[in-house]
């Protein structure tokens, strides 16, 4: 499939895949490229470059110099691009699933699926345009204002936005910021995971070809221990979106210093269940929640909180549902696949293990081969164990028996973590005010967490992130207001008629 398509040829030589800076892509300097090896077969999907500290000063200078002429583009003609570079994902969706898979291990119909994703969010950003239109006051809106002021008040772009996109979903949440930042008038500098670089950076040949001007969108690839401090403390950044682990977040915002910030970090997602839960929909929300795509979510279901009458009925039927998963090949859609690489696997292992030399019980699971991890179902989960807090990200779910709301309150609420909760049960009054005790971002009620609708805020408290993402709200935070005054003059004053009494 990969020959079929001649406009990705001038992205790569063989197995060796370029940089993207002004329109051009290039071979680093450096002379090294970075192997990105298929997780589940252990067979090389290709080679991309490791960029030198020089090369990111290039990638940010022609986008600084690229900003003043995208912002005077109309914003009519930035929606429509964007809409083209949608129409193009659209297009090439089979191949890019396809990449992506043997890149991340994702299934199949989900990797496609997340190029699908990518377009609409195009499509719907493109359509978010009225979220720019400026205002006009008058200063007589306050007591004592003055009829002789009037302010315009209009939305600017920030500059140069750094896009820093995650392995587990590398097309759709780095789309995800660039739509926004592109729409604004911004310039961006992309810097995908390692682990994703390679789908990742066919929006360069997307958003050319789209009609994207040179230097208003740039790639950078390498490994952030190289050159991610460098990138993120340089001084034309203007603004960093950033997805990824919440170690990584904070160190970004340690060294970012004073420029504004959009975070999406992990989570530690929480499902209260009560007594008078639906059982067939908690089941299938807490089976969905954990085990789709192996649990490498930042939003997937981490930790569930049953109380003493329900606890048993709703274990054992999880674990019905988790033995009938398939595990296996992505290309053959199969339920769980591998796992990004062999030290995630490790880690999620001396969880279990953690878990075990404390007690617990391991319902099903806790097998591994390759990069597989059997989906993992913990029974019996104590406070002292690690998986009660540490985001495993991985394809395990703990149970932790409750005996009150208010003991499940305050473990969800104890964690470092506060992206999302869930609330199962049929009393929506008592779902509405446990939610209101909840410190996390959104609270899902009768549902998995999740991100999305995509023009739903998404939002992560505490280490879970900084700032609300969603389309509109990402196109305000990736955009200031100007304020013009106008003060008019005596001269040009009209007498009223209370004036002239």
């Amino acid at each position: 499939m990969i020959n079929k398509i001649q406009e990705f040829n001038v992205m790569r030589e063989n197995l060796n895949y370029k940089f993207f800076i002004n329109g051009e892509w290039r071979v680093s300097t450096s002379g090294k490229t970075i192997t990105i090896k298929n997780p589940f077969n252990n067979e090389i999907v290709g080679n991309i470059q490791a960029c030198t500290k020089e090369e990111v000063d290039q990638a940010i200078i022609n986008a600084k110099q690229s900003v003043n002429c995208w912002e005077n583009t109309p914003i009519r003609e930035r929606a429509e691009i964007l809409k083209k570079a949608a129409n193009l994902m659209n297009k090439w969706s089979d191949y890019l699933g396809e990449l992506l898979m043997n890149e991340n291990g994702k299934p199949l119909k989900s990797a496609i699926s997340e190029i699908k994703r990518t377009a609409l969010i195009f499509n719907a950003t493109a359509e978010a345009k009225s979220e720019l239109v400026g205002t006009t006051m008058t200063g007589d809106i306050l007591e004592g204002g003055s009829r002789e002021k009037i302010s315009i008040t209009y939305r600017v772009p920030l500059g140069v936005v750094l896009c820093i996109g995650p392995f587990n979903y590398p097309f759709n949440l780095t789309g995800s910021k660039i739509a926004p930042a592109l729409l604004t008038g911004n310039s961006v500098v992309m810097k995908p995971s390692t682990e994703g670089s390679i789908t990742a950076s066919h929006l360069g040949i997307i958003l050319d070809k789209a009609g994207v001007p040179p230097g208003v969108f740039n790639i950078i690839t390498g490994r952030g221990s190289e050159i991610g401090d460098y990138l993120i403390s340089h001084p034309d950044i203007n603004m960093i979106n950033f997805t990824g682990s919440s170690k990584t977040g904070k160190h970004l915002a340690e060294v970012a210093g004073m420029i504004p910030l959009l975070l999406e970090l992990g989570g530690k997602d929480a499902a209260i269940v009560l007594n008078d839960a639906d059982l067939k929909k908690t089941v299938k929300s807490i089976v969905s929640g954990a085990f789709s795509y192996n649990g490498q979510r930042c939003t997937a279901v981490k930790r569930v909180l049953p109380m003493p009458d329900i606890a048993d009925i709703l274990i054992e039927k999880v674990v019905e549902e988790t033995k009938k998963l398939s595990i296996g090949d992505p290309a053959e859609n199969k339920s769980i696949g591998p796992l990004i690489n062999s030290n995630q696997c490790d880690y999620v292992q001396e969880l279990i293990d953690d878990a075990i030399d404390k007690g617990v019980e391991v319902k099903c699971g806790n097998k591994r081969e390759g990069n597989i991890l059997w989906p993992t179902v913990l029974d019996k989960v104590t406070v002292d164990m690690r998986i009660a807090w540490e985001e495993q990200f991985g394809p395990v779910v703990p149970f932790i028996r409750v005996k009150t709301i208010e003991e499940a309150i305050k473990i969800s609420n104890d964690s470092e973590y506060g992206l999302q909760g869930m609330i199962f049960t049929n009393n929506i009054d008592l779902a509405l005010n446990i939610a209101q005790e909840l410190e996390v971002g959104t609270v899902q009620i009768n549902g998995q967490s999740s991100r999305g609708p995509d023009h739903f805020p998404f939002i992560g408290t505490k280490a879970s992130g900084m700032g609300a993402q969603g389309i509109k709200y990402s196109i305000k935070n990736m955009s200031r207001p100007k304020v013009i005054v106008m003060n008019l003059s005596e001269k040009g004053k009209l007498l009223r008629k209370c004036d002239i009494d």
